[in-house]
């Protein structure tokens, strides 16, 4: 109870501000709509025009709520949970780039790492271009990638993919390499003497050494493909995704509509991080690391 206190609090402190700011910048657009109408607003009026106007600058917590659940609960209520007009529908889009990306990601993240930790070649050639790789901002890459794999004939999920993949590698090499290092020097020493062949002290020193830190490049990794397939869907045009409901909310100026994709991406990356945070306890339990 006393860990849930704190959460609230700051979960309350979040909502009071945003109603707050909705009332501050929505307030223009009532005072507007009062003058033409030559009448005046009192502080109670002002307060619920700005929490209920149809296009507002800033979405009330309650509207975005309402555009969640009718583009959700309400669908899945009309059996129609993978309709177009659906989050749950576009939600599943941009997880399967997601996850698809984050493994191609997870996999090539992995590779490099023991590359780079058991070939010293790579440590100084590889992992510069690496580090150099994440400078190039994605929103001026992934139209490139998109248009490669066109020409080539390659569209739908796998570009997508790519670019997830190519934001969630990172972290993952970053943190392997710094895990399988990790063990100490005595502990390597005391595998040679067991005489040891390199296999064998990858698997049974370096690799359980490393996977704390495995874990938590996983969740970074995870967030980012999450993003990466969403910024994937963004110079497509795609019509399917959670991209492309910020997309089309952004043509029509429908920003409870962007707000209720960005919130849903939100909670589709705390339910994917939590989901790696309970396999990474019962790993690490099994083995005798939590």
């Amino acid at each position: 109870m006393r860990s849930i206190v704190p959460v609230l609090t700051v979960v309350g402190v979040i909502f009071a501000l945003w109603y707050a700011a909705a009332i501050w910048l929505n307030a223009a657009w009532a005072y507007d709509k009062a003058k033409r109408a030559d009448v005046t607003l009192s502080t109670s009026e002002l307060v619920a025009d700005t929490w209920s106007q149809e296009k507002p600058r800033l979405p009330a917590p309650h509207q975005v709520g309402a555009e969640i659940w009718k583009t959700t609960g309400a669908m899945v209520a009309k059996g129609r949970a993978f309709s177009k007009r659906s989050l749950i529908y576009h939600s599943w889009i941009t997880l399967s780039a997601t996850l698809l990306g984050f493994a191609l990601g997870t996999g090539l993240g992995i590779l490099l790492a023991v590359g780079i930790v058991y070939n010293t070649v790579m440590d100084r050639s590889v992992m510069p271009w690496v580090i150099t790789s994440q400078t190039i901002p994605i929103l001026a890459l992934a139209p490139m990638i998109i248009v490669v794999l066109n020409a080539v004939g390659i569209s739908g999920l796998l570009p997508k993919a790519m670019i997830s993949m190519y934001l969630s590698f990172f972290p993952v090499v970053v943190g392997m390499v710094k895990g399988l290092r990790s063990p100490e020097a005595m502990q390597l020493d005391q595998m040679r003497t067991w005489n040891a062949s390199a296999s064998q002290t990858f698997w049974r020193l370096r690799l359980p050494a490393s996977m704390p830190y495995l874990f938590a490049s996983l969740k970074v990794g995870m967030a980012a493909s999450l993003v990466g397939a969403i910024v994937g869907e963004l110079p497509t045009g795609a019509v399917a995704g959670l991209g492309a409901r910020l997309l089309a909310g952004s043509y029509y100026g429908q920003t409870i509509q962007i707000w209720s994709a960005l919130i849903m991406a939100a909670a589709l990356a705390a339910v994917l991080v939590a989901i790696i945070g309970v396999i990474q306890r019962v790993t690490l339990s099994r083995m005798g690391m939590a």
